[in-house]
């Protein structure tokens, strides 16, 4: 029994040959080996083929859209900014919308906006820095609202400083807020997702997650960390074989009023529209769209990064963005679109960005 275990082992580790090779005479293993190799890359092409008729295909008369209707989804950093934006787009299309923020009075303020547009919306404080107060309000949310089956891990925080002057403890509570907190709500919210087959995240990145900028060392590897980890996650789902959850990354250029990029100096491409941001994160959850770069075309010039010699790199993208935070920024309030806004709320909107402390502070949140 011993010797047999030893004998699987060894050829697990490649020590041995398997029952197969075995058969083959010596002479004819080598070829054997080609013969196979030249079979998988030829299997692999037709496949890779496949795959991009149907993008093309696809790309041409469009994806179906799924209904979101009666679905519970949760948006972390909804008490302002994109958040809410988000949060007035799902609820119009029937969704029953969680807000977690830490600002209580955004939360208030988000809530009514989607409750005076008809739609279903509770808001809850959370510390999206704290691992316990995740997990705590997330079995809150399952016991009094159901089963989430839309995530959007949209919280983030950027401390807008360079590395040797960005205190420690900003730095930790980026990669609290920008990478970890997505792991403790997914690990709360996606073994329910799996149980009924059903479920979508979404992790709202940044092109910064691809492009280093200066004043943004800590920001730009947060994201970073964050779109690998929708790779690595979506990959994991498709090896365990679960069909029915899907992910998606979004990928946006600096966005105009939420709150974190009000004075970047950018050169070339502007700033997006925060409203047109929202309406694309919506189009790819209904779409199951695995990843979103706004611009669009920012898609097509990523792989120059890696063609180019780094002085070209380093030209473009300090000729692109001169400074990202070329000033302190107060705290700015979202621009929400006019036909997503109740009459009764008109001319008094107050939403503001999502915080982690409380305003009055050297740092910006989102």
């Amino acid at each position: 029994m011993s010797t047999e275990r030893e004998e699987t082992q060894e050829y697990i580790n490649g020590m041995r040959p398997g029952p197969l090779t075995r058969e083959i005479p010596e002479c004819m293993r080598d070829k054997y080996t080609i013969v196979q190799t030249i079979l998988d890359v030829i299997a692999f092409w037709m496949l890779l083929a496949g795959y991009v008729i149907t993008g093309i295909y696809r790309a041409i008369v469009g994806y179906p859209k799924k209904e979101l209707k009666d679905s519970i989804a949760v948006v972390t950093g909804g008490g302002g900014g994109l958040g809410s934006l988000v949060a007035l787009r799902l609820a119009r299309l029937g969704c029953t919308v969680v807000l977690w923020d830490i600002n209580k009075q955004g939360l208030e303020d988000t809530v009514k906006l989607v409750k005076g547009i008809g739609g279903k919306c509770h808001g809850y404080v959370v510390d999206l820095a704290s691992r316990e107060d995740i997990y705590r309000v997330a079995k809150t949310v399952h016991e009094e609202v159901g089963r989430v089956s839309l995530l959007i891990n949209n919280a983030g925080v950027v401390s807008g400083q360079y590395l040797l002057d960005t205190p420690d403890h900003l730095i930790k509570r980026t990669f609290d807020v920008n990478v970890l907190a997505h792991f403790w709500t997914v690990k709360a919210f996606l073994p329910h997702m799996i149980e009924h087959n059903n479920g979508h995240i979404v992790t709202i990145a940044s092109m910064a997650g691809h492009v280093g900028v200066a004043k943004l060392v800590d920001y730009c590897s947060s994201k970073s960390a964050a779109c690998g980890f929708d790779e690595a996650l979506r990959l994991e789902l498709e090896v365990r074989g679960i069909k029915g959850v899907h992910t998606s990354l979004i990928c946006p250029y600096f966005i105009r009023s939420t709150g974190m990029f009000e004075e970047v100096n950018s050169r070339f491409v502007p700033q997006l529209n925060s409203n047109e941001v929202a309406d694309r994160i919506v189009f790819a959850i209904r779409t199951n769209e695995p990843l979103a770069v706004i611009p669009a075309y920012f898609r097509m010039l990523l792989p120059f990064k890696w063609l180019v010699p780094w002085p070209c790199v380093s030209e473009i993208i300090r000729g692109l963005v001169p400074d990202a935070v070329p000033a302190p920024v107060a705290s700015h309030r979202p621009q929400l679109t006019e036909d997503l806004v109740p009459t009764s709320h008109k001319g008094k909107l107050d939403s503001r960005p999502m915080s982690l402390v409380p305003p009055a502070r050297h740092d910006r949140h989102v």
